[in-house]
C-alpha cells in the first residue's frame, strides 16, 4: 500500500489535537498583568503538550520518509499511536483544572509513556514491513532516546508521588532531550 493516505490522515489528526488544545486556552478575566499571570500555568502546560505533539509529528514524518510501502499492521500501529496522542488535550486540561494534583500528573505521564510505546511499536511495524537491514532500521541505529524515554517517564511518574512538580519537570526534561536535533535520518539520506 501507498503511505500517502496514512501521512495525510496522521497530519490531520495531529492538527486537530493541537486545535483542541489551543481552544482550551482562555483569555484572562481582566486586562491586567496579574490576570495574565493567573493563566500562566495553563499556558505552560499547553506549551509542553504542543512541544510533544510537534516532536511526534516531526519524528513521524522522518520515519515515514524512509518507509517504502505500508501494510495493515502499520495502519493499526499508526492508529494506536494517534489514539494516545489524541488524549493529550484531555490529560493536559485535567492537569490545568486540578492545579498540578498528583493523579492528573500521573495520568499525563502515563499518557506520555503509552504514546512512546505506541511510537516504538509503529517503528517496529515499519521495520518489519521493510525487512531487516532496511533504510529505517539502519537510520535509527540503537535509538537510545526512543528506548530510554519510557524509563524516564516512569521515573517522572514515581517522582510525582514525591511532588507533582518533579513529575512535570521530568516530562519537560524528556521533551528537551527530544528537541535536541536528531539528524539520523538526514545523515542517512545524505550518505545513501
Amino acid at each position: 500500500m501507498n503511505k500517502n493516505r496514512l501521512e495525510a490522515f496522521s497530519d490531520g489528526v495531529l492538527a486537530i489535537v493541537i486545535t483542541i488544545m489551543v481552544l482550551e486556552l482562555h483569555v484572562p478575566a481582566e486586562p491586567t498583568w496579574p490576570a495574565l499571570l493567573h493563566e500562566l500555568p495553563t499556558f505552560l502546560s499547553y506549551v509542553l503538550s504542543f512541544v510533544y505533539v510537534g516532536i511526534y509529528w516531526n519524528n513521524h514524518h522522518h520515519m515515514l520518509h524512509l518507509a517504502g510501502r505500508i501494510n495493515g499492521g502499520v495502519l493499526w500501529a499508526n492508529l494506536h499511536l494517534l489514539f494516545w496522542l489524541s488524549l493529550f488535550p484531555f490529560t493536559t486540561r485535567w492537569i490545568n483544572d486540578a492545579g498540578l494534583a498528583q493523579v492528573p500528573v500521573l495520568v499525563y505521564g502515563l499518557n506520555l509513556l503509552l504514546a512512546a510505546i505506541a511510537y516504538y511499536i509503529l517503528k517496529l511495524a515499519l521495520i518489519r514491513q521493510q525487512g531487516r537491514g532496511g533504510a529505517l532500521e539502519e537510520a535509527m541505529g540503537r535509538d537510545w532516546k526512543g528506548k530510554g524515554s519510557p524509563a524516564l517517564y516512569i521515573a517522572g511518574m514515581a517522582l510525582t508521588f514525591v511532588n507533582p512538580i518533579l513529575g512535570i519537570a521530568t516530562y519537560a526534561a524528556v521533551a528537551a532531550l527530544w528537541l535536541i536535533p536528531d539528524r539520523r535520518v538526514e545523515r542517512f539520506l545524505a550518505h545513501a
